[in-house]
Protein backbone atom coordinates (compact mmCIF):
# COMPACT_ATOMS: atom_id res chain seq x y z
CA UNK A 1 0.00 0.00 0.00
CA UNK A 2 1.48 3.48 -0.74
CA UNK A 3 2.78 5.62 2.54
CA UNK A 4 3.01 1.51 4.02
CA UNK A 5 6.43 1.63 5.99
CA UNK A 6 8.28 -1.72 4.13
CA UNK A 7 11.10 -1.59 6.72
CA UNK A 8 11.89 -1.55 10.59
CA UNK A 9 13.69 1.74 12.41
CA UNK A 10 16.36 -0.71 13.18
CA UNK A 11 16.78 -2.12 9.71
CA UNK A 12 16.78 1.90 8.55
CA UNK A 13 19.30 2.31 10.88
CA UNK A 14 21.62 -0.15 9.54
CA UNK A 15 21.39 0.77 6.43
CA UNK A 16 22.41 3.69 7.01
CA UNK A 17 25.11 3.32 8.69
CA UNK A 18 26.39 0.42 6.12
CA UNK A 19 26.30 2.77 3.74
CA UNK A 20 28.85 5.40 5.74
CA UNK A 21 30.87 2.97 6.25
CA UNK A 22 30.84 1.63 2.84
CA UNK A 23 31.86 5.22 1.47
CA UNK A 24 34.87 4.87 4.34
CA UNK A 25 36.19 1.93 3.36
CA UNK A 26 36.18 4.00 -0.16
CA UNK A 27 38.35 6.18 1.16
CA UNK A 28 40.88 3.55 1.89
CA UNK A 29 42.09 3.68 -1.85
CA UNK A 30 44.46 6.78 -1.96
CA UNK A 31 43.43 9.85 -4.18
CA UNK A 32 45.22 10.13 -7.56
CA UNK A 33 46.21 14.01 -8.22
CA UNK A 34 46.44 14.26 -12.29
CA UNK A 35 48.26 17.29 -13.91
CA UNK A 36 49.16 18.99 -10.49
CA UNK A 37 45.53 19.28 -10.24
CA UNK A 38 44.85 20.62 -6.12
CA UNK A 39 42.08 18.11 -5.97
CA UNK A 40 42.59 14.12 -6.02
CA UNK A 41 40.65 11.64 -8.79
CA UNK A 42 38.83 9.19 -5.65
CA UNK A 43 36.59 6.37 -5.37
CA UNK A 44 34.98 7.74 -2.48
CA UNK A 45 32.52 9.55 -4.36
CA UNK A 46 30.98 6.47 -5.66
CA UNK A 47 29.56 5.92 -1.80
CA UNK A 48 26.92 8.45 -2.24
CA UNK A 49 25.73 7.56 -5.83
CA UNK A 50 25.29 3.76 -4.54
CA UNK A 51 23.71 4.43 -1.31
CA UNK A 52 21.27 7.47 -3.60
CA UNK A 53 21.00 4.24 -5.85
CA UNK A 54 20.17 1.68 -3.44
CA UNK A 55 18.55 3.76 -0.28
CA UNK A 56 16.87 6.06 -1.57
CA UNK A 57 16.71 10.05 -0.82
CA UNK A 58 16.39 10.18 3.02
CA UNK A 59 18.49 6.94 4.23
CA UNK A 60 20.70 8.72 1.50
CA UNK A 61 21.39 11.75 3.10
CA UNK A 62 21.42 9.93 6.49
CA UNK A 63 24.32 8.06 5.49
CA UNK A 64 26.37 10.51 3.85
CA UNK A 65 25.43 13.18 6.48
CA UNK A 66 26.77 10.81 9.29
CA UNK A 67 30.15 10.16 7.01
CA UNK A 68 30.95 14.04 6.73
CA UNK A 69 29.93 13.97 10.39
CA UNK A 70 32.47 11.42 11.72
CA UNK A 71 35.04 12.90 8.63
CA UNK A 72 34.60 16.74 10.49
CA UNK A 73 35.15 15.16 13.89
CA UNK A 74 38.50 14.02 13.26
CA UNK A 75 38.21 10.30 11.95
CA UNK A 76 40.28 10.08 8.86
CA UNK A 77 38.28 8.70 6.66
CA UNK A 78 38.45 10.81 3.22
CA UNK A 79 40.96 9.55 0.71
CA UNK A 80 44.31 9.71 1.71
CA UNK A 81 43.48 9.45 5.31
CA UNK A 82 42.38 12.92 6.06
CA UNK A 83 40.07 14.07 8.12
CA UNK A 84 38.78 16.58 10.97
CA UNK A 85 37.38 20.52 9.81
CA UNK A 86 40.29 20.75 7.62
CA UNK A 87 39.54 18.64 4.16
CA UNK A 88 36.28 20.89 4.37
CA UNK A 89 38.69 24.37 4.49
CA UNK A 90 40.78 23.71 1.32
CA UNK A 91 40.35 23.51 -2.20
CA UNK A 92 38.66 19.72 -1.92
CA UNK A 93 36.23 21.00 0.96
CA UNK A 94 33.35 21.73 -1.67
CA UNK A 95 33.60 18.13 -3.54
CA UNK A 96 33.30 16.12 0.08
CA UNK A 97 30.05 18.60 0.85
CA UNK A 98 28.74 17.87 -2.55
CA UNK A 99 28.52 14.55 -1.95
CA UNK A 100 25.42 15.09 0.57
CA UNK A 101 23.77 16.36 -2.62
CA UNK A 102 25.04 13.86 -4.73
CA UNK A 103 23.48 11.39 -2.68
CA UNK A 104 20.23 13.01 -2.42
CA UNK A 105 19.72 13.72 -5.70
CA UNK A 106 20.29 10.24 -6.82
CA UNK A 107 17.90 9.30 -4.56
CA UNK A 108 14.80 11.71 -5.47
CA UNK A 109 15.44 10.17 -9.21
CA UNK A 110 15.69 7.16 -8.56
CA UNK A 111 12.90 6.68 -5.57
CA UNK A 112 10.06 7.88 -9.03
CA UNK A 113 10.84 4.77 -10.50
CA UNK A 114 10.51 2.20 -7.67
CA UNK A 115 9.68 -0.50 -7.31
CA UNK A 116 12.28 -1.90 -9.98
CA UNK A 117 14.10 1.31 -11.24
CA UNK A 118 15.36 1.00 -15.07
CA UNK A 119 19.06 1.28 -15.88
CA UNK A 120 18.70 4.33 -17.90
CA UNK A 121 16.98 5.85 -14.83
CA UNK A 122 19.62 4.80 -12.45
CA UNK A 123 22.37 6.05 -14.79
CA UNK A 124 20.45 9.78 -15.27
CA UNK A 125 20.21 9.61 -11.82
CA UNK A 126 24.23 9.01 -11.17
CA UNK A 127 24.70 11.62 -14.05
CA UNK A 128 22.22 13.91 -12.26
CA UNK A 129 24.28 13.19 -8.64
CA UNK A 130 27.60 13.32 -9.64
CA UNK A 131 26.32 17.32 -11.62
CA UNK A 132 25.24 17.40 -8.17
CA UNK A 133 28.77 17.39 -6.40
CA UNK A 134 30.26 19.35 -9.18
CA UNK A 135 27.82 22.06 -9.00
CA UNK A 136 29.26 22.40 -4.95
CA UNK A 137 32.90 21.54 -5.59
CA UNK A 138 33.61 23.62 -8.58
CA UNK A 139 32.76 27.11 -6.97
CA UNK A 140 34.19 25.73 -3.56
CA UNK A 141 37.42 25.11 -5.67
CA UNK A 142 37.09 28.50 -7.27
CA UNK A 143 37.70 30.16 -4.06
CA UNK A 144 40.89 28.70 -3.68
CA UNK A 145 41.95 29.22 -7.21
CA UNK A 146 40.46 32.89 -8.07
CA UNK A 147 39.37 31.42 -11.09
CA UNK A 148 35.79 29.60 -11.76
CA UNK A 149 36.66 29.20 -15.48
CA UNK A 150 40.11 27.54 -14.21
CA UNK A 151 38.61 25.34 -11.38
CA UNK A 152 35.75 24.50 -14.58
CA UNK A 153 38.34 23.28 -16.71
CA UNK A 154 40.81 21.77 -14.52
CA UNK A 155 37.80 19.64 -13.19
CA UNK A 156 37.19 18.10 -16.64
CA UNK A 157 40.08 15.49 -15.94
CA UNK A 158 37.29 14.23 -13.50
CA UNK A 159 35.03 13.51 -16.00
CA UNK A 160 36.14 9.60 -17.68
CA UNK A 161 36.58 8.31 -13.92
CA UNK A 162 33.82 9.69 -12.82
CA UNK A 163 31.74 8.11 -15.80
CA UNK A 164 33.17 4.44 -15.56
CA UNK A 165 32.23 5.12 -11.58
CA UNK A 166 28.55 6.39 -12.45
CA UNK A 167 28.20 3.40 -14.99
CA UNK A 168 29.20 1.02 -12.00
CA UNK A 169 27.46 2.29 -9.57
CA UNK A 170 23.93 2.10 -12.01
CA UNK A 171 24.60 -1.74 -12.76
CA UNK A 172 25.23 -2.50 -9.42
CA UNK A 173 22.12 -0.45 -8.18
CA UNK A 174 20.23 -2.52 -11.09
CA UNK A 175 21.63 -5.57 -9.50
CA UNK A 176 20.25 -5.13 -6.49
CA UNK A 177 16.88 -3.74 -7.39
CA UNK A 178 16.40 -6.59 -9.71
CA UNK A 179 17.23 -8.79 -6.75
CA UNK A 180 15.27 -6.58 -4.00
CA UNK A 181 12.98 -5.27 -5.52
CA UNK A 182 11.88 -1.68 -3.68
CA UNK A 183 15.38 -1.60 -1.97
CA UNK A 184 14.94 2.23 -1.95
CA UNK A 185 11.45 3.14 0.16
Amino acid sequence: MPGQRTTTPAADLARTVVFAAFTAVLGLFPGLYVAGSGVPVVLQNMGPLLAGSILGARRAGAATGLFLALVALGLPLLSGGRGGLAPFAGPTGGFALGYLLSAVVVGLIVQRGLPRPSLPRLLLANVAGVAADYLIGIPYWAAFTGDLGAAAVQSLVFLPGDAVKLVAVSLVAAAVHRALPGAGR
